[in-house]
């Protein structure tokens, strides 16, 4: 029986296993290895808070391509929302722990006993892998932390996002009780009493988590958010029709010709009183084909000048949700402050963050507790993951050129050291990040899943002849899943 390992359990790696058991015609054995993270949750929808909602609505969110409204279909079983109203339904923030109920019901369907109708089997490994071996056949040998082995066929690297990035300045060792390097870890074990601060470290929707917890808890204290550019993300909004200004080919255009395209519209759009954001969502559907086409250059510019906006505008909020964290922006309870983080220091019972700004002047924030939310960690070479480590040492893979994440073919296959393709390892998720930029959100990553497991099976002959069931991301209507 052919194996194929998929290394995360994740939404990614999920979502691969179900459309590997659900699309395979014959017997097929899919190894699942999840660590950490709830089998089939993940990071994003392992929270058991009832604050944290998705991002985006419900409408939008079937894990599935080719059925829309799986999702939807889904919540009608449940009976909170059974009774919903269509319109109201589509137009829901879920919790996120709900979401994560949706996607562990998935892989429970095609985790039965095998039947003709689904004659591959998925089997899950609650382990950690740390390094995999290619045999003089192409096959894997993965070794899992506990010195246990797994062979594969072919294996699927779905780990998500990189763990945190510790603070620039600071050593990976830096630990006190009031800090919290990692914004899932236990913080919420050490919430201080409502006199002492809590400093947030970062700006975006993790900070947004932690101010929703903090908020649910009733904690009466004040909140410091610090980023460098000192933006929160913005919320959802009920877009128009507006004309679709892009050319033809927009991935031609050039990072400043698309810039000097895309700044006019904007003003267009606060001219007739609309949200700007319109721009970026017009943009999606062509974003990954515009970024394959930048020169090195181009990206390296974007990331330094343009990112940080583009995040902020593409990484929305529920309107809701939005309106708590401005209301207390304008009560004082939560302040957002601009600057550079300069260094973590122990001062008793507490941390003190030096922060300075653009004129180089330093300021002194205590806190009783600092939790770091500055995101995964974006430099891959330096990457802290074990796995990771020792396939760059064997040059089984090596960096995008950006040190963003994995170097992938079109076909996901990881490129080794010397640039060639692998043929039994591939990638998809967040790791391709560098090679794709918009590759985090559900819409990409369902249709990843669903085109490496066709690309799989074709790879190992599990697939009826003739068939394609491959998936294409501008067959979705984008636009949809964020206006």
């Amino acid at each position: 029986m052919k194996k194929v390992a998929i290394i995360g359990g994740g939404f990614s790696g999920t979502m691969a296993a179900v459309n590997l058991a659900r699309l395979s015609t014959g017997p097929l054995c899919i190894q699942l290895i999840n660590d950490k993270y709830p089998l089939g949750r993940g990071v994003a929808y392992g929270t058991k808070r009832e604050e944290h909602l998705l991002n985006v609505a419900a409408r939008n969110m079937s894990a599935v391509p080719d059925h829309a409204n799986h999702f939807l279909d889904w919540l009608r079983t449940r009976v909170d929302y059974s009774d919903l109203p269509d319109p109201q339904l589509r137009e829901t923030y879920v919790p996120r722990r709900i979401y994560g109920d949706y996607l562990r019901s998935i892989l429970s369907n095609y985790m039965q006993p095998i039947d003709s109708h689904h004659p591959a089997e998925i089997h899950v490994i609650e382990n950690e892998a740390v390094d995999i071996e290619l045999n003089y056949d192409g096959c894997a040998e993965i070794t899992l932390k506990d010195g246990e082995t797994v062979e594969a066929d072919r294996v699927l690297l779905a780990t998500g996002n990189q763990p945190p990035s510790p603070v620039a300045f600071s050593d990976h060792s830096f630990s006190h009780p009031a800090y919290s390097p990692d914004p899932w870890g236990n913080w919420m074990e050490q919430i201080p009493d409502s006199k002492e601060d809590v400093i947030v470290l970062g700006t975006g929707l993790s900070m947004v988590d932690v101010f929703l917890t903090l908020s649910e808890q009733e904690w009466e204290g004040n909140i410091i958010a610090i980023s460098h550019n000192g933006m929160i993300p913005q919320a959802h909004f009920r877009g128009i029709e507006y004309p679709d200004f892009l050319p033809p080919e927009p991935e031609k255009l050039g990072l400043e010709k698309l810039v000097e395209l895309l700044e006019k519209h904007c003003r267009q759009l606060q001219r007739i009183g609309e949200n700007p954001g319109i721009v970026v969502d017009r943009l999606r559907p062509h974003t990954q084909r515009i970024w394959q086409q930048f020169l090195v250059s181009e990206k390296q510019e974007f990331l330094k000048r343009y990112a940080a906006r583009w995040n902020v505008i593409r990484h929305r909020i529920a309107q809701p949700i939005h309106q708590r964290v401005t209301e207390a922006i304008t009560e004082g309870r939560l302040r957002v402050m601009r600057g550079r983080i300069s260094g973590l220091r122990e001062q008793g019972d507490k941390v003190e963050v030096a922060l300075q700004d653009r004129s180089g002047n330093e300021q002194l924030l205590s806190g009783g507790l600092v939790v770091n939310c500055t995101g995964p960690n974006s430099g891959f070479s330096d990457t802290s993951v074990p796995l990771f480590q020792n396939l760059l040492k064997r040059g089984l893979i090596r960096p995008d050129e950006l040190d963003m994440g994995i170097d992938v073919a079109a076909d996901f296959a990881v490129m080794n050291a010397e640039g060639n393709p692998s043929e039994s390892l591939f990638a998809i998720g967040p790791l391709m990040k560098g090679t794709l930029w918009e590759t985090t959100a559900v819409p990409e990553l369902r249709g990843q899943a669903m085109r490496v497991a066709q690309l799989l099976l074709d790879d190992v002959a599990l697939v009826t002849p003739g068939h394609d069931y491959r998936f294409s991301v501008e067959e979705e209507h984008v636009i949809e899943y964020y206006i």
